[in-house]
C-alpha cells in the first residue's frame, strides 16, 4: 500500500492505493459474472464506453436505466467499498446501452457495470 495526497476541487484528500500484480490487472478474477445477468450486455460493449468497477464492493444504488441519456460526469451508480460510498460517473455523453449490475450486486475490480454508447 502506498499513501498519496490528492487535491480535488480545492479539497486535500489522503488516499491509500494498493500495488497489484500486473497479471491481476489484465485478468480480473470475475468480471464476466455481472455482465451475464442481462442478455443485452453481451452485444453492446463493442459499440460504447465500458464503465467498470474501480474496486471490489457492493452496488448501493443504480441511478440510470437502459436507454436513458446521460451527460459526462453524471452519477450512474453508487458503489460501497471499504465502508465508503463511491460515485461511479459517466465517462462521456451518450445513452446507457446496457446495465451489467443491479442494486445489491457484489462486484469485483474490473467488473462491467454498464456501457455508454
Amino acid at each position: 500500500m502506498k499513501k498519496y495526497k490528492v487535491t480535488v476541487n480545492g479539497n486535500l484528500y489522503e488516499i491509500t492505493l494498493e500495488v497489484v500484480d500486473e497479471a491481476d490487472v489484465k485478468n480480473p478474477s470475475a468480471p464476466a459474472a455481472p455482465a451475464a445477468q442481462t442478455s443485452s450486455s453481451a452485444a453492446a460493449p463493442a459499440d460504447g464506453a465500458k464503465v467498470t468497477s474501480p474496486m471490489p464492493g457492493t452496488i448501493l444504488a443504480v441511478n440510470v436505466k437502459e436507454g436513458q441519456s446521460v451527460k459526462k460526469g453524471e452519477v450512474l451508480m453508487i458503489l460501497e467499498a471499504m465502508k465508503m460510498e463511491n460515485e461511479i460517473l459517466a465517462p462521456a455523453d451518450g445513452k446507457v446501452a446496457s446495465l451489467g449490475v443491479a442494486k445489491g450486486a457484489s462486484v469485483s475490480t474490473g467488473a462491467l457495470l454498464c456501457v455508454i454508447a
